[in-house]
């Protein structure tokens, strides 16, 4: 298992548990919602819930923000720019944007659980402008294109 070293900081509005991977072969870690009361998300209404850290992620990375599977599979509660990126360079509380899908009112409480971070690396690209592209099978076909099964 390759290891990186990610400096985190605990803002004014932390309390609780820092993140930790649950398992050994776990890719991210659930970060929980820093929150002064419940909030409640009808059907189709979003929030940024804070998380109390900010990050000094290494150049070449970046920490993507995630879904929880178990609330996106039960409640339709999901992170609405998945995977949500925090840059290397950003250095104020990391927010996680939800929005709920589901049909019911979703609650979240004060240290729910509510996404999971993931590093990942991260390149960027030198783009070279050319008058053509080489060809593929598949070309400029899109969206669908390749059939449903």
């Amino acid at each position: 298992m390759n290891k990186l070293t990610v400096k985190i900081k605990k803002l004014d509005n932390f309390h609780g548990e820092l993140p930790a991977y649950q398992s050994a072969g776990a890719s991210g870690v659930d970060v929980r919602a820093q929150l002064s009361g419940p909030v409640t998300l009808k059907p189709g209404e979003r929030a940024m819930i804070p998380t109390g850290l900010s990050f000094e992620i290494p150049l070449g990375f970046e920490i993507q923000a995630r879904p929880r599977s178990g609330w996106a599979a039960k409640s339709g509660l999901t992170v609405l720019n998945t995977p949500g990126t925090i840059d290397a360079d950003y250095r104020g509380e990391v927010k996680i944007i939800v929005i709920n899908l589901g049909n019911e009112p979703v609650t979240i409480s004060d240290q729910e659980r509510c996404a999971q971070l993931v590093v990942a690396p991260v390149y960027q690209a030198t783009f070279e402008l050319v008058n053509e592209l080489s060809d593929t099978e598949r070309g400029a076909g899109g969206f669908g294109s390749t059939g449903r099964a």
